[in-house]
């Protein structure tokens, strides 16, 4: 009834039950962090340290790797142990940072800068810099580089996602309920740096109590506001909530945000950027849900940046039957990993944990032509055409029917009837292009 959304999309369960009401605990200080240098789309951090030297909380260990890049930092106070190559969230190896602690947990000096909406804007991007904030819904953009528009694409809406549209996750939405003035005053600071004439906190319809919260704040604001969307998938997707928020259509074939005059920040990347401009706080810390009908106790932490995924399960109580798939962030858009051993990341908004029924893998069967997969496209692309022209080599013809356009939903690999793995026909697409213009570029 009058809720805003977009085109295509599908429904799946929910599966929230499980951690909705799960209000945020403070994870206890784990033993060791593993502080991946890659957290981010862009070069990897460089370290600063080396084996055997003593580190505060939020001291810097890596510095930025280049102007799309962020710095990292300890996120407990110990001895760096090792500087090698460690499991990384989305299933690869990347070079990285391990911290033993010392339990004590001993900080570098914070400042607590009430008068923060009086930062002139340069201060306020380079405390956001020093802070090492990316984007915190998944993608992993530096957020510096994000607040800095060219001067010919001004930005007249700042949108903040607290869709949360993937199954399970529920971390923004405890976030929402508990932090609300947080969220806020991110969204303000992002308000006056980008020098945004309206800002926009996006929320689906099945967070009511959260939609309350936000209409309560905001009642008096002239220039913010709460919306709330049509309960679909990818609601959250950038292009799509800028679509449902403003009505306005991020062009294909390279089109970003700002061609609209948008920027989208995550709700949890709002927080940490009211924290970086008030305290000088850097991302170390971030809200993580543990999920799953089989986790003995699903849970929202506020969880250190490199905790083992282990460590986190254990906290959980482990599960009630044995781990069929590992799947870092959400079931839809996330990744299955072989090891708990994997350290969370700033990026990383959930652990879901599925039985051996769950995961159980189907068979591809031909194509039944059915064209579902096409119907609820949000990018409105064919995905059976172009996974048809990867699985035969022709990355020209992939690339045609708008491979890189693809935002990697997963939407059309749930309604496939004949369960062809179009997702990962589209990722080896992704993968053959960009390697094939890398070397063009040379």
């Amino acid at each position: 009834m009058g809720l805003k959304t977009f085109p295509g999309g599908i429904h799946p369960h929910d599966s929230k039950q499980f951690s909705r009401n799960a209000a945020i605990e403070i994870m206890p200080l784990p033993q060791k962090v593993i502080i991946p240098l890659s957290q981010h789309i862009g070069a990897p951090a460089k370290p600063v340290v080396k084996v055997g030297d003593e580190v505060l909380t939020g001291q810097v260990i890596a510095e930025a790797g280049g102007f799309v890049s962020i710095p990292m930092h300890a996120s407990i106070s110990g001895k760096i142990t090792k500087i090698g190559i460690f499991n990384h969230p989305t299933g690869t190896m990347v070079d990285g940072i391990e911290i033993t602690g010392d339990g004590q947990d001993k900080w570098v000096d914070l400042n607590d800068d009430a008068e923060f909406m009086a930062v002139p804007v340069g201060e306020m991007k380079d405390r956001i810099a020093k802070a090492g904030i990316c984007g915190m819904g998944g993608a992993g953009f530096p957020t510096p580089v994000k607040l800095s528009p060219p001067a010919d694409k001004p930005i007249v809406t700042v949108i903040l996602n607290g869709v949360e549209c993937e199954p399970y996750l529920t971390a923004d939405y405890r976030l929402m309920l508990e932090r609300a003035q947080y969220v806020v005053n991110g969204l303000r600071i992002l308000m006056k740096i980008l020098n945004a004439k309206n800002g926009i906190v996006g929320i689906e319809e099945n967070k009511p109590e959260a939609i309350k919260i936000f209409k309560d704040l905001l009642k008096n604001e002239k220039k913010m506001s709460v919306i709330s969307l049509k309960l679909k998938y990818p609601q959250g997707a950038e292009k799509q909530l800028i679509f449902a928020a403003t009505g306005r259509a991020v062009p294909n074939k390279g089109g970003l945000p700002m061609d609209v005059k948008v920027v989208v920040q995550n709700v949890g990347t709002s927080v940490a950027i009211y924290e970086a401009v008030r305290y000088n706080k850097p991302l170390v810390e971030r809200i993580i849900t543990v999920s799953g009908k089989i986790v003995r106790q699903p849970k929202n932490l506020q969880a250190r940046i490199g905790t083992l995924y282990s460590d986190l399960l254990e906290f959980c109580g482990g599960t009630t039957e044995p781990i069929g798939k590992i799947i870092s962030g959400g079931p839809m858009m996330g990744f299955a990993i072989p090891f708990l051993e994997t350290p969370m990341t700033k990026g990383s908004s959930g652990l879901v944990l599925l039985n051996k029924q769950e995961a159980a893998k189907r068979g591809e069967s031909v194509c039944l032509r059915c064209a579902r997969c096409v119907d609820i496209c949000p990018m409105n692309l064919v995905p059976s055409l172009i996974a048809n022209s990867v699985r035969y080599n022709d990355f020209t013809m992939a690339e045609k029917y708008g491979v890189m356009d693809c935002i990697k939903c997963g939407s059309c690999a749930y309604v496939c009837p004949s369960h062809i793995k179009l997702i990962q026909w589209i990722d080896i697409g992704k993968l053959k292009i960009s390697e094939q213009r890398a070397k063009n570029k040379k």
